[in-house]
């Protein structure tokens, strides 16, 4: 008689470190986001985890276990619409590891979470001369006031240089794009879920997924 325990149906995908990555960046953006600067060693911090983790994440995209590594989960882009389509139907493949849709968005919420830091990071050395680009990026110096503006600047911040102003909106514009494919991500995952029958965001909990059949 087959075994049909839970132990037997379930394969390991997820490597612990690809878990704790993926979680920890899930804290890390929602603090940083939330944070808004407020206070503002908090969202440093906060963006300092993202970063860095970003980054460990990307160098386990090449040298991690089979469903961590680019080679496992990038498409081209005709499979990627393809599969796309096939899941708004609900007869799309099932893959073990990333699908065609999932590697996509892995790969632009990385490219939307580095964005975010770097562009973080240099507003911090542009406003504050601080943080790990202020050794190369120079502190923008505010414009000297003038006797008739009443102490009143343009877009109603006062001596504030006009670089600091396009690194804060740069910044939070990377981030609002880093929140929108987050919350796409999230669909996906909830109609991926709901279409093979699989709760993905367990799944990224315990690393285990049921075999392909």
């Amino acid at each position: 008689m087959p075994n049909t325990s839970a132990a037997a149906r379930s394969e390991l995908v997820w490597d612990v470190l690809v878990r704790v990555f993926h979680w920890t960046l899930v804290a890390g953006f929602i603090v940083a986001y939330v944070s808004e600067g407020e206070p503002l060693s908090l969202h440093i911090w906060a963006g300092y985890v993202v970063g860095g983790v970003t980054l460990l994440r990307i160098v386990w995209g090449f040298i991690g276990s089979t469903h961590a590594r680019f080679s496992d989960f990038i498409f081209p882009a005709r499979k990627i619409i393809s599969y796309l389509v096939d899941e708004l139907r609900f007869r799309a493949k099932r893959f073990i590891g990333h699908s065609p849709a999932g590697g996509a968005m892995v790969l632009a919420l990385m490219l939307g979470l580095a964005a975010t830091t770097i562009s973080g990071a240099t507003l911090l050395a542009v406003h504050e001369g601080a943080g790990p680009f202020s050794t190369f990026i120079e502190k923008a110096d505010a414009p000297p006031s003038s006797p008739n503006s009443g102490g009143v600047a343009v877009n109603g911040k006062v001596g504030e240089s006009p670089t600091v102003e396009l690194w804060e909106e740069i910044h939070e514009i990377l981030a609002n794009l880093t929140l929108l494919l987050v919350i796409l991500h999230i669909g996906g995952v909830v109609l991926a879920s709901y279409s093979h029958k699989e709760n993905l965001v367990v799944a990224m909990i315990d690393g285990k997924k049921r075999p392909l059949p």
